[in-house]
């Protein structure tokens, strides 16, 4: 964006400075006049009706008086020029930094040092925002990234099926058919997660109230046919817990919780808890699953885009597209709330949503 050219802040407050101090000089010089008129007798009328001890006093105070203001002004605009290149040097850094992360550099930091003043919060808010707009856009890499390669390999496959299809006459077309399709169904459920994604990222849902304990007991009610085909015990308990938000959303995120539980369970006998409950400024869902030992390292990584974890990954059909623990933690995210996962000491997985509660 072109802009004229103007007087820069530096140079405006050079002038600001020597003005002040030739003003303040000024003044200061016209009270000493004032004080020495009064001690300086008035004599006989001399020439032009001017008494002569004061006529001497104007002709001895006059010359100082300017070599005095003249010394201020030089003083002033040298002085302030170094003064405020000194104060307007952290903003020199700071607009440094912002050059560079404009070029598209989002490693450096100012990490500007001496006294928390204004300046030290203003270069920590921009260290701060410059780490957070690097992790991000490291994510968005990520996902990309992982995005294609999720999407290619249903495509690679269809591909390949055709391939075979195609060179041998010979191959059933039930079976082509049966393939494609299931094939297909994971690239549409891929597309409609990563769809939903980016709605609950950008948080464009109307907000009203909702009853955390319904949609659980509509989570568990949805997925009862699956969790008693793994005899897999799955409970609902807890009291009304109301949240403000998309009802939808918040339904999806509840039975990707649940169906999460239940398919990373034990093989039979295992169980799913759902619990809801009231607290004094929250509204608090909690998923508890057992199953197989989690190493704690792998937890953090779980509500990462397609992370599903090495001790976590199933070939069955429900095997999903990870996403799943990805879109719990953008809803409850895009809620303003917060999700919290942890290893059971048994095994298994404790998921907690707390939510702003709703009155």
């Amino acid at each position: 964006m072109n802009r004229r050219p103007w007087l820069s802040a530096r140079l405006k407050l050079t002038i600001s400075y020597a003005g002040l101090l030739l003003i303040a000089g000024a003044v200061l010089l016209a009270v000493v006049w004032v004080s020495l008129l009064r001690y300086v007798p008035d004599n006989d009328q001399g020439l032009l009706g001017i008494s002569p001890n004061r006529y001497l006093l104007v002709r001895m105070f006059t010359p100082a008086a300017a070599t005095a203001l003249a010394f201020l002004l030089v003083f002033g605009i040298l002085g302030g020029w170094l003064l405020a290149g000194r104060m307007l040097a952290p903003l020199t850094r700071i607009a440094d930094a912002a050059r560079l992360a404009a070029s598209g550099s989002l490693a450096h930091r100012i990490r500007l040092g001496g006294p928390g003043d204004e300046f030290r919060e203003l270069a920590d808010v921009f260290d701060t925002m410059l780490e957070r707009l690097e992790s991000h856009v490291g994510e968005q890499q990520r996902f990309a990234a992982n995005a294609s390669h999720e999407l290619r390999t249903p495509l690679a496959i269809s591909q390949a099926i055709l391939d075979v299809a195609r060179n041998d006459p010979t191959y059933e077309r039930g079976e082509l058919i049966e393939r494609l399709r299931t094939v297909n169904t994971r690239a549409i459920d891929l597309t409609e997660a990563l769809l939903l994604l980016s709605h609950s990222d950008r948080r464009n849902f109307t907000r009203e109230p909702v009853d955390l304990s319904l949609i659980a007991e509509e989570a568990a009610e949805t997925l009862l046919p699956l969790a008693e085909q793994r005899r897999i015990t799955l409970a609902v308990t807890g009291e009304a817990a109301h949240a403000a938000g998309s009802a939808a959303l918040l339904l999806r995120m509840v039975t990707n919780l649940v169906q999460n539980a239940i398919v990373h369970n034990l093989p039979a006998g295992g169980t799913v808890t759902v619990h809801t409950e009231p607290r004094r400024y929250a509204s608090v869902l909690r998923v508890e699953n057992t199953g197989c030992p989690l190493p704690p390292e792998l937890v953090p990584t779980l509500t990462e885009p397609f992370q599903r974890g090495t001790e976590r990954v199933r070939t069955d059909e429900h095997a999903g597209v990870g996403l799943g623990l990805a879109i719990v933690h953008s809803i409850v995210g895009a809620h303003d709330g917060m999700l919290e996962l942890a290893p059971r000491p048994a095994g298994g997985l404790v998921a907690t949503v707390r939510l702003p509660a709703h009155r």
